[in-house]
C-alpha cells in the first residue's frame, strides 16, 4: 500500500518507526500532486515560526524572565548593527561590538577567565530563550566542578559568530563560548549552537573554532550539550589550540591509542 493512500492510523510499523526517528516530513503522503491539507497547514505554521524567530527583537526579561536575569547578572551589549534590518543586510556589522559595548564589557567583566560564556540572539531569538535557561546553569556548575574560573555572562544583540574574536581580544579568556540561535528551519525554530574557540583573536576564522550544534529538545539535549561543550573546552585547554587542528590532533592521538593531551592550562 502506498504512503499517499494512508492516514496516520493505517501506517505500517516500518513507516511509524521511520517517522518517529526524524522531524523531517518523510512518507507524509499526498493527495494527487500535493501534500495533504494537514501537512500543508503544518508547513505554513513552521514557516511562520521560522520567520518570527528571525525577526523577533531581543528583550532580556521577556526572553528569560526577571528572576533568571537577576540570578546570573545578565546585561545586554550590542554589535555595530543598529537595527534588525541592518543586521540581516550587513552581516559584517554583527561581528564587531559597538564602542559603547566594548566599554561595558571592560567595565562589567573581569579579564582572563578560564571560560567566558556569551549569549547571542543570532538568527533565532526563540532558540536563545528556549535553550539558554537550562544550558547556562549546567555549563557554569560543570566548569566550577573542574576548578575553572568563569567570566560574567552577557547577552549580545544582533550577534554573528565572528564576534567570538572580539570577545577574545577584549576579555582574553582561555576558552570563549558563544551560545547563539541557529538559522531556523521547517523542523524547528528552537535550535541553538555553541561556537567555541581557544584564545580567539581578530585573525581567527571558522577553521579555528569548534561547534556543538542542534541543541534542542529533539536534537542534542541541554545536559548532552553541556557535557560536550565542557569536554571540548578541556581539550582546548590541554592542547592550547582549537578548531580543525584540534580535531585532527584528537584523531591522530586516538589512532595512536593516546587519549590525554597533557596537563590543562588553568589561569591562576
Amino acid at each position: 500500500m502506498m504512503a499517499d493512500s494512508l492516514v496516520a492510523d493505517d501506517w505500517p510499523e516500518i513507516v511509524r518507526k521511520i517517522r518517529a526517528r526524524t522531524p523531517a516530513r518523510l512518507l507524509a503522503g499526498r493527495v494527487g500532486a500535493a501534500y495533504r491539507t494537514g501537512t500543508q497547514m503544518e508547513l505554513r505554521r513552521a514557516h511562520a515560526e521560522a520567520r518570527d524567530a528571525v525577526r523577533a527583537d531581543l528583550d532580556l526579561e521577556k526572553q528569560f524572565g526577571n528572576e533568571f536575569v537577576k540570578r546570573w547578572g545578565l546585561f545586554e551589549v550590542c554589535s555595530e548593527a543598529a537595527s534588525k534590518d541592518e543586521y540581516l543586510l550587513q552581516p559584517g556589522l554583527g561581528r564587531t561590538f559597538s564602542e559603547v559595548s566594548r566599554s561595558q564589557l571592560l567595565s562589567l567583566c573581569s579579564a582572563g577567565p578560564d571560560m567566558q560564556i556569551a549569549i547571542g540572539d543570532g538568527l533565532s531569538v526563540t532558540a536563545m530563550s528556549a535553550q539558554v535557561p537550562a544550558l547556562l546553569p549546567l555549563l557554569h556548575s560543570g566548569a566550577q566542578r573542574r576548578g575553572w574560573s568563569v567570566g560574567q555572562a552577557f547577552v549580545i544583540r544582533h550577534c554573528r559568530v565572528g564576534i567570538l574574536n572580539e570577545i577574545g581580544e577584549i576579555l582574553t579568556p582561555a576558552v570563549a563560548v558563544l551560545l547563539i540561535g541557529e538559522r531556523p528551519g521547517l523542523a524547528t525554530a528552537e535550535s541553538l549552537s555553541a561556537y567555541m574557540a581557544y584564545r580567539p583573536v581578530r585573525t581567527h576564522t571558522d577553521a579555528d573554532r569548534n561547534l556543538v550544534s542542534n541543541i534542542h529538545v529533539r536534537g542534542v539535549t541541554a545536559p548532552e550539550a553541556a557535557a560536550r561543550i565542557l569536554d571540548l573546552a578541556a581539550q582546548m585547554m590541554q592542547a592550547r589550540f582549537s578548531g580543525t587542528r584540534l580535531m585532527l590532533e584528537n584523531a591522530r592521538l586516538k589512532k595512536c591509542g593516546v587519549m590525554n593531551l597533557g596537563p590543562p592550562e588553568v589561569n591562576t
